[in-house]
């Protein structure tokens, strides 16, 4: 077995809207039937016992190697509790070549998981060991290592139920909610919301009790110190007990209380000084620590945190004690879990000296032991809810704590003896308030109810109830992508939208290009998904990028097929057929919004059939209203858009809205049929985006499809009489639509200057010169700047022998180097004449034409 090609697929794809794995797995003959490898599912299983059953690729074929493998990185990840469902194995053409996809939900897990299942099947291969409690336990802490902890994962996990995409930023808890304009950010529980100088201010618990004091909120008396004598000088000032901090600690680390012996203080300031330069000494409040969770104006949670503690039994020792509570699994290491376990450290022993224990000492039954004084969470606390319990008073005077500091979402720490009275009437205060609080007590109590904190900080940054998306366009096929991406990008800008744009010549945000790369792609996508300044995006959405890693979005508003054809790109990536193509080019309509729109071209089959598929409604397009899809959902009383006459025309039911095709420059008065069909679908995603049909007239109108416009589509330049047309057509059927085009313009003879990528089939690269051969007088065939993998002069020897035996073309000519063959073309145009040249650097292409027109035309 051998694996290569492994891809992360981080949004939907063409197996799952899931995020997976997938693999390309290659068999010897022996091991496509694992029937035939003696002995081998008896040790997979005496391996990996919870591997489940092994589902062939269809039923009745036998079970191969890469089944096995399919189900074994699924079940790893199952076991080491990753939430996780989808798997399948699909052979590809090539024999005994297999695609493997898994699905994951962190893909540093997944990753791992496939090679701990390589090594799993490589084991009951050979008959050696495989350390199944070994690989569980790196999935297991690799995944806690990556995942998102309690705190953020929660308010994502809100967002999710809203219906609100997001997007982590870094490996960290930095996360993106929305997109575009829409956008809002968090680091943990901390929003872009919360200024810099809160944050700081609650940082700086002097300042923060000063705040508090002036408003008249209860606070301790104390005061910072830097030295270790100030520190007990104040503290004989304030009174013992006293509690000693760090000046701008957090998470409970170096907090001392109930300090009340000279020694007992000693200690405490080296801990809390070796954390911050500024050390605090306040009084010590007698009573129960309280967390208080303010989000926006509103206290929304209230939690009783108690020390860490264990319960004597009379039998076990201290340490025994401790390690049973820690053996819960709800305790761990970290912040990842629900709980932390309780250290015995120090800290600990110094605590359990003070009542007379040791670790190994065994305490009476009943008897509690405390080991530590403070209760933070982190230190190996527990906490209780105590939401409902909050007295109105307690709830005001916190929420004005909170807006003293200005924190728009804060942890609040009270002493006191209950929360069921005033704060005041008990000689309680307020010792802490807290930027980013931690959310696990609220979330997963040791006791009590679990509060929606994360739904109360989504809702305080999206008030308004709604899901933070902007109009999302997707739009895919062979031909016609870029033109109508522009033009509907053009008819949203119409709208005053700031849109942003990607296609294969770059990334446009309002109109100014930022990336002159092909940005077709999901990484594209994703910065244009990421920019604040943009109000809707129109995505062109390539083969390619599905293909390594799927969309970078969770669903559209509209997606847009523009036709398949004879298709593009064919035997790459084991696309080997139309119908291939189309399972690809249709992950866009399967991942419509429910409420959303697919724009499909009826009269190609393949892109009409994609409708059975769409969880949205469906916008036909076709010159021919009386094509039998056509016909057929307008009877329906569905949404379709055709030609009439000299009028594109959008029907439903009794509504009908006419554009003539004089008003539309884009199509040169309807002559140029594939750029009428681009309208219709333009027009189509238009109507659905609910754009008024003023706006989308006027769009039409100003959109004139140059060169600044839809650079590479049909470009027309006038060169002493004669007429050029460029043009980016590199298939079969763009050539063919081209062809269809050009017929309907008068001129004496016509010349065409082609070359051909090296990247697609020889049969699709003939193709092109034998179309063209039946249209063309004359033919300049260039070798253009990369072969893609072609020998010198391949490329142009298929193009030759497309044109053998042409109806039309008399002339063939061989240059190489695209703008020499450019000038060789102009050298030999008179006026009349018609010159198609198909460029393959399309800016550098139409610049050169462009400069030659102009100098001729300069005199």
């Amino acid at each position: 077995m051998e694996v290569s090609r492994i891809r992360a697929l981080r949004g939907p794809n063409l197996w799952t809207r899931n995020t997976a794995i997938e693999a390309i797995v290659h068999l010897p003959e022996s091991e496509r039937d694992i029937s035939r490898l003696p002995g081998f599912e008896a040790r997979l299983r005496e391996c990996f016992p919870q591997i489940g059953l092994l589902q062939p690729l269809q039923h009745g074929l036998p079970i191969s190697l890469a089944d096995a493998l399919k189900a074994a990185t699924l079940g790893l990840q199952a076991q080491a509790g990753c939430p996780v469902t989808f798997s399948r194995t699909t052979p590809t053409l090539e024999a005994g070549t297999y695609q493997v996809v898994a699905e994951y939900t962190e893909e540093e897990v997944g990753r791992l998981a496939l090679t701990l299942a390589v090594a799993l099947c490589q084991a009951a291969l050979d008959g050696t060991a495989f350390d199944l409690d070994d690989a569980l336990r790196q999935l297991r802490n690799l995944d806690e290592e990556v995942r998102l902890g309690p705190s953020t994962g929660a308010i994502v996990q809100a967002a999710v139920n809203r219906g609100i995409p997001y997007r982590r930023l870094t490996a960290g808890s930095l996360v993106q909610f929305g997109w575009g304009s829409q956008q809002r950010r968090i680091q943990a529980a901390e929003t872009d919301g919360s200024s810099a100088i809160a944050e700081a201010i609650a940082q700086d618990k002097d300042l923060t009790k000063q705040l508090l004091d002036m408003a008249g909120i209860p606070v301790p008396r104390g005061r910072p110190v830097s030295t270790l004598e100030e520190a007990w000088q104040a503290a004989l000032e304030i009174g013992l007990p006293v509690v000693v901090k760090p000046q701008d600690g957090n998470q409970g680390k170096g907090v001392t209380v109930n300090i009340s012996r000279r020694d007992q203080l000693e200690a405490a300031f080296a801990t809390a000084a070796s954390i911050s330069s500024e050390v605090l000494v306040e009084r010590h409040l007698r009573g129960l620590d309280f967390r208080l969770l303010v989000v926006g104006n509103q206290l929304v949670a209230a939690a009783r945190r108690d020390p860490p503690h264990v319960i004597g039994d009379g039998e076990r020792s201290v340490q025994t004690l401790v390690d049973q509570v820690n053996s819960d699994p709800r305790r761990g290491d970290g912040h990842a879990t629900a709980l932390t376990r309780i250290p015995l450290d120090d800290i600990a022993h110094a605590k359990l000296a003070e009542q007379g224990l040791q670790a190994t000492s065994i305490p009476p039954r009943g008897m509690p032991i405390i080991l530590r004084d403070n209760a933070n969470l982190s230190t190996g606390g527990t906490a209780t809810d105590v939401t409902d319990d909050v007295h109105v008073d307690v709830a005001a005077r916190v929420v004005e704590a909170a807006r003293m500091v200005g924190l728009d979402v804060c942890g609040i720490d009270l002493v006191c003896d209950s929360l069921l009275h005033p704060i005041e009437e008990q000689g309680g205060g307020i010792v802490e308030v807290n930027a980013a609080p931690g959310l696990r007590m609220h979330l997963a109590p040791s006791y009590g109810k679990s509060r929606p904190v994360g739904e109360a900080i989504i809702n305080l940054m999206y008030p308004d109830a709604g899901e933070a998306r902007i109009p999302l366009v997707a739009v895919a096929g062979t031909n016609g992508k870029t033109t109508t991406v522009r033009l509907i990008a053009h008819l949203l800008g119409q709208q005053q939208l700031r849109v942003g744009m990607t296609t294969t010549d770059g990334i446009y945000i309002d109109g100014q290009r930022i990336d002159s790369d092909d940005c077709s792609g999901p990484r594209s996508a994703r910065n244009v998904l990421l920019h604040p300044e943009v109000d809707a995006a129109v995505l062109e959405t390539a083969r390619g990028g599905v293909l390594r890693e799927g969309l970078a979005f969770d669903r559209c508003d509209v997606a847009v097929v523009t036709n398949i054809g004879q298709g593009d790109h064919l035997g790459l990536a084991y696309i080997d057929t139309v119908e291939d193509l189309a399972v690809v080019k249709r992950v866009i309509v399967q991942n419509v919004a429910p409420r959303g729109m697919a724009v499909l071209n009826a009269a190609d089959p393949v892109v009409a059939d994609m409708a059975g598929i769409c969880p949205g409604q469906v916008t036909y397009f076709a010159r021919d209203p009386q094509h039998p899809v056509m016909s057929v959902h307008r009877a329906q009383g569905k949404r379709i858009v055709h030609v009439a006459g000299n009028d594109i025309v959008a029907s439903e039911g009794e509504f009908e809205q006419r554009i003539p095709l004089a008003a539309v420059p884009l199509t040169d008065d309807g002559r140029i049929g594939f750029q009428v069909e681009n309208v219709m679908a333009s027009v189509a995603a238009a109507w659905a985006l609910k754009l008024p049909w003023e706006t989308i007239l006027a769009g039409l109108a100003s959109f004139a499809g140059g060169v600044a416009s839809t650079p590479g589509r049909f470009n027309r330049f006038d060169y002493r009489g004669a007429t050029l047309i460029a043009d980016y057509g590199h298939n079969p059927d763009a050539i063919q639509a081209l062809v269809q085009a050009i017929e309907t313009l008068p001129v004496q003879s016509r010349m065409v200057v082609i070359s051909g990528a090296g990247d697609r089939r020889d049969e699709d690269i003939r193709k092109q010169s034998e179309i063209l051969g039946g249209a063309f007088d004359r033919v300049i065939l260039y070798q253009d700047q990369c072969q893609r993998g072609r020998a010198d002069g391949e490329v142009l020897a298929i193009l030759r022998r497309g044109l053998h035996g042409a109806a039309r073309t008399r002339e063939i000519e061989e240059i190489h180097g695209e703008f020499l063959a450019i000038d060789r073309a102009l050298s030999r145009l008179e006026a009349g004449d018609l010159c198609l040249i198909l460029v393959d650097q399309v800016d550098a292409a139409l610049a050169h034409i462009a400069a030659r027109c102009a100098s001729v035309a300069a005199g």
